[in-house]
């Protein structure tokens, strides 16, 4: 079983604690108002909108409240339904009229009677209600006038009766009559067709309350349902109005209001976090190489930036172009830029989807935010370039507008300018997520004393001032830490370590002997005094081992990150050193109780990764293959192979990661590496050089003048 990363009981007490903090606060951002949607938990019919509100996506359905509003209105247009008219009460009022009309010529025709008495007898007339004037010209009139007057009252009142009189239209149609008269009749004879007419003009059409609620009811099914649209961005109200039942219906359909947290929701958010809680841990369970894990410090960084960009995400809920706007992404980067990939890849699936659950638009919003933060951090890479954020940024931007176009167009109805602007605000995105990244990556590394890839390039640099001292005072022992350096680089990447910042440690792990250079042997030139001979061999180990605090020294006065402290701390561990002990026990006689061993001991401590392992292994081999110089493969494996066999046989290797298998591969990378700096090369016999005008002498062979 491979072994896991070496992990205190605070250590794992700390992880465990931060990812139930972490996902307790992710829970609560989730749920609140907040992060629901912060502009219309609160509003409520009848209000007054204190913003603008707009639609954050396309949206399409059938209102029910502006539907049923707009079959009210056709209810409220539908005019009251009367029967059709009576045919029967106009031939009842036709023939009183006519009764009415007997009576009147029987009274004139009564020659018994005299006028006053023929007078008094009209007006007596019960049907009627005759003027004196009228009666005074109703007797004068011939018997041929009269008749006409009969015949034209008659006609007037069927006429006036064959149409629907409504019982509150009685006086209008009664007011009408005169414009009914035969324009032949004067205006007495008019006026009298008028007053025998008027008393017997009734209502003949009543109202109907069945055929009333059945009109109402076919103008309401009439009504079709209204669709109601709004295209992402379109202002359902505006500041300053007031909040319709039509406008609570918008937001209830775009999920921008709830009508309260429903046990539902909560639940369903507990188990998204839950679910997205138990990926990290047993992600990094399966992948027990994972040593970043075991710093408190990275630990806690990767914790704030996780719920710094999830509360930044949660803050845009509700809003239309803005989530496509935030940069999300930028926490991916950064992951993979202050760690590695793997770290960007593991945190940004959580992030993404916690960022955008729940949401109106969380369909197409959730991949956006997965793809492009996934796609972005695979085009970073390994962070060591300022273009590599450049190119990252235009991965996010393509990578996220395709995400769109994808889950956005078959749903919506197809915009050329909404898409334009998506698509612009999702590349502003992309390149403000790559700016921030380089920013804040570059904040953390100085703030936090984390290192970067860029920050190992920067310092790497031949004329950075460290190296251009360590040049200058020990040049051997800067060539022997190139050496050192290519020799570990090249097994880190055979084994999958860091080889960038292996690499790095391994030019300053001996930095501290640019105090005393005169002192190292690979400084010291050949036939001068050796410093070492006749010392002490107590004072030459004390002075040897004071190289590595001597470099701890300068790289904190030149400020170089930790990490690479670590190299200088650890690369000899809690070794040793043989030569000098071993002097002082021929100086004892072999007498173990003379000698403190301790007094010859690195201070350490032992290697805690598979980087400043390899620092080890790579600086003892190629110390002691320049050395020995080997002049074969055989040699070459006995050395390393002699090497590695010393330092587990001294327990430096427990607190590394490093298995059978890398040892293996760091052997034959050795092995390789150290052949092509140590090969045997060929013995060339001296020859006269030929002198020149012999040579120019010497006649050419035919072929080459074909050359």
């Amino acid at each position: 079983m491979t072994p896991r990363a070496p992990a205190s009981r605070s250590t794992r007490i700390l992880q465990t604690s931060l990812i139930v903090l972490v996902g307790l606060a992710s829970f609560g951002i989730l749920i609140s108002p907040l992060g629901l949607n912060p502009t219309l938990e609160t509003v409520g019919e009848g209000d007054v909108a204190q913003t603008t509100i707009k639609s954050p996506r396309d949206i399409e359905y059938v209102s029910e409240i502006r539907t049923e509003e707009a079959r009210k209105a056709a209810e409220s247009a539908v005019q009251p339904v009367y029967s059709s008219p009576d045919p029967a009460i106009a031939r009842v009022q036709i023939e009183r009229l006519r009764t009415s009309l007997q009576n009147i010529s029987s009274i004139r025709d009564d020659v018994e009677a005299t006028l006053d008495e023929k007078e008094v007898s009209l007006l007596a007339l019960s049907d009627l209600r005759l003027k004196p004037e009228t009666v005074d010209f109703l007797l004068s009139i011939s018997a041929t006038r009269w008749e006409a007057v009969q015949s034209e009252a008659v006609r007037v009142l069927e006429q006036v009766m064959r149409r629907a009189i409504y019982e509150d239209k009685v006086e209008t149609t009664q007011s009408g009559i005169s414009s009914l008269v035969s324009l032949t009749f004067n205006e007495q004879q008019s006026e009298l067709v008028t007053e025998l007419v008027t008393p017997f003009v009734v209502p003949n059409s009543f109202f109907s309350q069945e055929l009333t609620d059945a009109a109402k009811l076919a103008a309401r099914e009439a009504v079709q349902p209204i669709v109601q649209t709004y295209k992402a961005g379109e202002t359902i109200v505006p500041a300053g109005e007031i909040i319709t039942p039509a406008d609570m219906e918008a937001f209830q359909q775009l999920g921008m209001i709830r009508p309260g947290q429903r046990w539902e929701d909560i639940a369903a958010a507990a188990s998204m976090v839950v679910l997205c809680a138990a990926f990290v841990p047993i992600y990094f369970y399966r992948r027990p190489r994972a040593v970043f894990l075991n710093s408190p410090r990275n630990l806690i960084i990767i914790s704030l930036v996780f719920i710094l960009f999830l509360v930044g995400a949660r803050l845009l809920a509700g809003r239309t172009l803005a989530p496509y706007g935030y940069p999300i992404q930028a926490a991916a980067l950064l992951y993979t830029a202050l760690f590695n990939i793997e770290v960007g890849l593991v945190f940004s699936i959580p992030l993404a989807i916690l960022a955008a659950y729940g949401l109106p638009n969380s369909y197409d919003l959730i991949p956006y935010y997965m793809f492009s933060s996934l796609i972005g951090l695979l085009a970073l890479g390994p962070a060591r370039r300022f273009w590599g954020f450049l190119w990252a940024g235009l991965a996010i931007s393509l990578s996220g507008a395709a995400a769109m176009l994808a889950f956005r167009i078959p749903l919506v109805t197809l915009d050329w300018l909404g898409i334009f602007q998506y698509i612009g605000v999702i590349f502003l995105a992309g390149f403000s997520s790559a700016s921030i990244a380089l920013v804040l990556q570059f904040m953390l590394a100085q703030l936090l004393g984390i290192t970067t890839a860029l920050q190992l390039l920067d310092i790497s640099r031949p004329d950075f001032p460290l190296l251009q001292y360590f040049l200058r005072s020990a040049p051997g022992t800067y060539q022997h830490s190139l050496q050192v350096a290519n020799l570990a680089e090249q097994a880190a990447e055979k084994i999958g370590a860091d080889p960038l910042l292996t690499r790095v440690g391994a030019l300053f792990h001996d930095i501290g002997k640019a105090l005393n250079p005169n002192f190292f042997i690979e400084n010291q030139v050949q036939g001068n005094l050796n410093a070492h001979k006749d010392a002490n061999p107590e004072e030459v180990a004390a002075t040897i081992i004071r190289h590595v605090t001597d470099g701890v020294q300068l790289a904190k006065k030149h400020r170089l990150p930790s990490r690479l402290q670590d190299f200088i701390l650890e690369h000899h561990g809690t070794l040793i050193t043989n030569y000098q002990y071993n002097q002082a026990m021929e100086a004892a006689s072999g007498d173990v109780t003379k000698v403190d061993i301790e007094k010859f001991r690195y201070p350490g401590p032992r290697p805690a990764s598979r980087e400043t392992a390899l620092l080890m292994l790579a600086d003892a081999s190629e110390a002691r293959a320049r050395a020995e110089r080997p002049a074969t493969d055989d040699e070459i494996r006995a050395l390393v192979t002699s090497v590695i066999q010393t330092v587990q046989k001294h327990n430096q290797l427990d607190d590394t990661l490093l298995t059978l298998r890398d040892l293996n591969l760091i052997t034959e990378s050795f092995v390789t590496t150290l052949r092509g700096t140590y090969h045997p090369r060929i013995q060339y016999p001296k020859a006269a050089v030929p002198d020149q005008d012999t040579t120019l002498l010497t006649p050419r062979k035919e072929n080459d003048s074909h050359r």
